[in-house]
């Protein structure tokens, strides 16, 4: 639960990536009108100016692909706040293309923002957190991150990416007194599918049914998704400021529906599996026993021993 920050009571610091629009910029909103104080980056500090009016806040241009900036916007938040209570790593972009026809270059841009730059900031904020022993890392994943869609494989994977770190990382910082959690939102009304996104410059024709479908509907369905973003910002703070922070946190309609698919398809996989999975272990080796030779059975903690004569039958226990 981070409600206030451990020095002299004062309210927590909230570090927010890719604050220039959508889920970014209502987190700061909402964070600096609950008196939060606020980080508020962009890559370009001019459009989030008008946020600072609201509270206490610091704002600092950040690149996440740029390590020198994400160095120096810790030493500045340190330097005036203290220290950062909860890191939100939201800053992430989109890419629509089949497979097929991504283009590396593209590909390559995404990962460098979606995951590693969500990488460089994890890195750079946790030793403050592991000295102080407190702290919650907000990982923005996506529906994405648990179900694969036509159009979306690569972005799909910076997604699994961050599912992947953000469990490891959980287990790791638990014991040190840091959360972690992941937020897998669905269709939201943020700038996502927008100006946010690219895609590919060539398009397959075999694909039109597929990836071309998907891709036109996620274009045309910009601005009117189901999901509201004051609402997801409240959500995630109310999370976050909870005696037990979900360590999974499903915002929309969709994201549920589709996050519960996603687990039956894959319980029904394995389960048809079972047999095959079970069967690709060594065999597990059966203790031979010598004739006459006696063991004890028995369990729980006034453990009475029944002592039995092994016959040997082909090298087994034969009871």
């Amino acid at each position: 639960m981070i409600t206030k920050n451990n020095v002299n009571n004062a309210p927590p610091v909230w570090f927010i990536t890719g604050c220039s629009t959508g889920f970014g910029r209502e987190l700061a909103t909402q964070a600096l009108e609950r008196g939060f104080r606020t980080v508020v980056t962009a890559r370009k500090p001019d459009e989030v100016k008008a946020l600072a009016t609201k509270g206490e806040a610091l704002v600092l241009k950040l690149d996440v692909t740029d390590q020198g900036q994400i160095d120096a916007a810790i030493k500045a938040a340190g330097k005036k706040f203290g220290g950062i209570d909860v890191l939100v790593n939201n800053a992430g972009i989109g890419y629509f293309a089949a497979v097929e026809e991504s283009e590396e270059k593209e590909v390559r841009r995404m990962f460098e923002i979606n995951v590693f730059g969500m990488s460089r900031m994890i890195q750079a904020a946790l030793p403050g957190m592991r000295q102080r022993r407190r702290g919650c890392i907000v990982n923005i994943s996506s529906l994405a991150g648990l179900r694969s869609a036509p159009a979306l494989g690569f972005y799909n994977a910076t997604k699994y990416a961050v599912e992947g770190l953000s469990g490891a990382l959980l287990q790791e910082v638990e014991p040190l007194g840091i959360k972690v959690m992941v937020v897998e939102p669905s269709g939201f009304r943020t700038d996502w599918a927008g100006r946010s996104a690219n895609e590919s410059k060539k398009q397959i024709a075999g694909y039109a049914k597929t990836a071309g479908k998907w891709r036109s509907e996620i274009r045309a369905d910009s601005g009117k998704q189901p999901g509201d973003p004051v609402r997801a910002a409240q959500a995630i703070i109310k999370a976050v400021e909870s005696p037990k922070p979900p360590r999974h946190l499903l915002l929309g309609n969709d994201a549920y529906e589709g996050a519960m698919a996603a687990l039956e398809e894959l319980r029904k996989d394995f389960a048809a599996g079972e047999a095959t999975a079970r069967g690709a272990d060594f065999p597990k080796k059966t203790k031979q026993l010598k004739k006459h030779e006696t063991f004890p059975i028995g369990s729980g903690h006034n453990r009475r021993y029944a002592w039995l004569t092994c016959i040997r039958s082909g090298g087994r226990r034969n009871l």
